[in-house]
């Protein structure tokens, strides 16, 4: 289980949390290059590699290095979808059979050509119950914008994974600061610098930039007008969408959305406007093309998104409610059409006042994507 940040801590706490943040970072992006890490916790330790980005040559190294057969580790919701189920938790380990090359561990992560191959498997659950390394595993992943699904090693010939691993060039990072990863990223948002940017029908427009200490994924604030801190203001909570507000995609109604809340903040006498970096509701922009790819194949928003191995919504709202400590901010009417951003604000500490009503008309391309979202994650669009 993730764990809060404590209220308050010393500067040798920050310190060593900051570089606990960065590790995890690089420990992603390790993966993303098709290297392998290791995932330490207690007396358990494993080495993980992406099964998006295996090759042979990976799975008989993780043979070599650790003594046995690895296992693949997938979500539930993608394990579900191969007709295999865990033993407990999220996580299901599966056996490698002998027939399981790289090119048959990729397909069981990338759901792409599912429908081509319907009869993939059968699959045998492992002995084994996932542990808390093999959940931080597939989290590193998410971490990374890659596909939730892992090779994981057997147990380590050591208790000492961090020596383990740095006697062979291996980073390791440990289960805890991978699994608290996002709070602890949110948490130690700062305010980095503010600019006048004036837009059209908005011109008197302030955006600020957010990024956490350690340097990770930044976040903007845009501020319209300048709204009174004392009274509830107009805000709205918007996930960076490169195809809806940057390319003026069809497929959903992020770019209305982005263009409508500014435009009604300046006629309501100012407002704030959060874009957070939350591509594809936190999977990413090239997860997010693959599940655009699953609904050119039948499957509404919420299956591609499970079929992938994600949740059906994977943000989180700490950043958005350390964005509104920051710049003064405690009380806020939402403008948003999902009840989840008003709950997860509330949860945040942040008190809204009102939602208000945030919908759009529906186009032929997104008709059923907005049904969807009304229909199974209970937005309010009418």
């Amino acid at each position: 289980m993730a764990t809060e940040p404590p209220a308050t801590m010393d500067r040798q706490d920050k310190k060593l949390l900051d570089h606990r943040i960065v590790t995890v970072e690089r420990a992603a992006s390790d993966l993303r290059r098709g290297l392998a890490v290791v995932i330490s916790e207690d007396k358990s330790a494993v080495l993980v590699q992406s099964a998006e980005l295996l090759t042979d040559l990976w799975i008989d190294r993780l043979r070599s290095l650790s003594g046995g057969e690895p296992l693949v580790g997938l979500t539930r919701n993608r394990a579900n979808i191969l007709r295999v189920s865990p033993r407990s938790g999220e996580v299901a380990l599966i056996k490698t059979l002998k027939y399981m090359d790289s090119a048959v561990i990729q397909s069981m992560a990338d759901p792409a050509d599912d429908l081509m191959r319907p009869l993939l498997g059968p699959f045998q659950v492992a002995d084994q119950v996932a542990e808390a390394v093999h959940e931080a595993g597939l989290k590193l992943c998410k971490i990374g914008r890659l596909l939730p699904a892992a090779l994981f090693s057997t147990a380590l010939p050591t208790e000492e994974g961090a020596q383990w691993a740095s006697q062979r060039g291996l980073l390791n990072v440990t289960a805890q600061d991978v699994l608290n990863f996002d709070h602890h990223d949110a948490a130690g948002l700062r305010k980095i610098t503010a600019a006048r940017v004036p837009l059209a029908g908005a011109e008197k427009t302030t955006m600020v930039a957010f990024r956490p200490a350690d340097g990770g994924t930044g976040h903007f604030a845009l501020i319209i007008g300048d709204p009174n801190r004392h009274d509830p203001v107009l805000t709205r909570i918007h996930s960076e969408c490169f195809t809806g507000d940057l390319l003026g995609s069809l497929k959903c109604d992020c770019g209305e959305q982005l263009n409508g809340a500014v435009k009604h903040m300046q006629t309501a006498g100012g407002g704030l406007l959060l874009y957070l970096a939350q591509e594809g509701r936190g999977i990413g922009l090239i997860n997010k093309l693959r599940a655009y790819q699953l609904q050119d194949q039948g499957f509404d928003t919420v299956d591609a998104n499970e079929r992938l191995g994600f949740r059906a919504d994977e943000r989180i709202f700490e950043p958005a409610a350390q964005m509104l400590k920051i710049l003064g901010f405690s009380k806020v009417r939402l403008l948003t059409n999902n009840p989840l951003k008003v709950a997860g604000l509330e949860n945040c500490g942040i008190m809204v006042t009102e939602r208000v009503k945030h919908a759009f008309p529906a186009n032929v391309h997104n008709d059923h994507y907005l049904q969807t979202k009304k229909k199974r994650s209970g937005h309010l669009l009418s």
